[in-house]
């Protein structure tokens, strides 16, 4: 596809996706146009960049919907000083979203071939502030020897969980955001968190289907 079509197919990715969804915070809006989806896809999918479901990664992975990434970014809103964990790279793409809204952006990802194909495309289109970590986050001790580091101020978990593993809360700031997918059924739900002080606010934002986190160990865990 030409730059062209592809520009055009993004465009209509905003006005039928996105804008009908409540998606309309305009620096959002111009950064998901700003940012081409399908310089992050393997050559043979980026013909799928645009399209309102998933498209294929490698390891039997999925990227996230157009929706699904325009959501989590108009839900943290990111003011520019925010340090990001995100929990499950893909192919960078939605990384890259975090860091052109944040400061510092960590990327977890258990397959260390998208790992290193995450890497590339970060490279290829000039973020240098998003660093993406091989390890499966969902084992606390692989995460903790990882030396990621702690006191996030959003935390982004991309995949479906049944809840939000303690081990990975407790890395966030003692006022932060966690955005993640929710449930154990089919359909998950999309859940935004704030901690601010004592005080918890949560709010589910949409329900949706998406793959199942990889790599979690089967352990007592909070809930919010």
């Amino acid at each position: 596809m030409d730059s062209n079509t592809l520009y055009t197919a993004r465009r209509n990715m905003v006005e039928s996706q996105l804008r009908c969804c409540k998606v309309l915070n305009p620096n959002i809006i111009e950064l998901l146009m700003d940012s081409p989806r399908e310089k992050y896809l393997p050559e043979h999918v980026r013909s799928l960049a645009y399209m309102e479901g998933s498209v294929p990664l490698p390891q039997k992975q999925e990227m996230l919907t157009p929706l699904q990434e325009a959501q989590i970014i108009q839900a943290v809103n990111l003011k520019g000083t925010e340090k990001v964990l995100e929990i499950g790279t893909g192919s960078g793409y939605l990384t890259s979203l975090l860091a052109l809204l944040g400061n510092e952006v960590i990327s977890c990802e258990i397959h260390e071939e998208l790992a290193a194909l995450a890497r590339q495309n970060l490279a290829n289109n000039g973020i240098d502030n998003a660093k993406v970590v091989h390890v499966n986050a969902m084992n606390q001790a692989e995460l903790t020897a990882s030396s990621i580091g702690k006191d996030f101020d959003v935390i982004v978990i991309g995949a479906a969980v049944a809840r939000i593993p303690a081990h990975i809360q407790s890395l966030l700031a003692s006022q932060g955001q966690i955005i993640a997918f929710v449930g154990d059924d089919d359909i998950v739900t999309l859940e935004h968190h704030v901690i601010d002080a004592s005080t918890i606010t949560s709010k589910g934002i949409t329900e949706t289907r998406l793959l199942a986190m990889e790599g979690i160990i089967k352990t007592r865990e909070f809930v919010f």
